[in-house]
């Protein structure tokens, strides 16, 4: 299956880039990674598209921690690479601490 077939979807992130989900990497997270994610698509896109909050990670300055609240005290963090003016995702779950990590977005 080509690329372009397999894409789930592409997010315009507020930092300028997009990310590439494909339905086969987005499987791998639903179900072997975070299988708690299964069913939070929408979500992990409303993080990459509106975060409330986007941190730089503190081991890669090519890695963002994009958090989009669920619920006073819960966050949905969905993790991206960045490669130019693209990315794609690491990976995506729930999580009740945001990381430490420069805050990047918004400043």
């Amino acid at each position: 299956m080509s690329r372009d077939l397999d894409l789930l979807f592409v997010a315009k992130t507020p930092l300028g880039f997009t990310v590439r989900v494909t339905r086969a990497y987005w499987d791998i997270i639903s179900t072997l990674k975070h299988p708690v994610m299964r069913g939070h698509l929408d979500e992990v896109r409303a993080a990459l598209d509106s975060p409330d909050e986007i941190r730089l990670s503190k081991t890669d300055d090519q890695v963002y921690l994009f958090y989009k609240i669920q619920r006073p005290g819960r966050w949905v963090c969905a993790v991206s690479r960045r490669t130019d003016s693209e990315g794609f995702l690491i990976t995506a779950y729930p999580t009740d601490a945001i990381k430490e990590g420069e805050q990047i977005w918004p400043i």
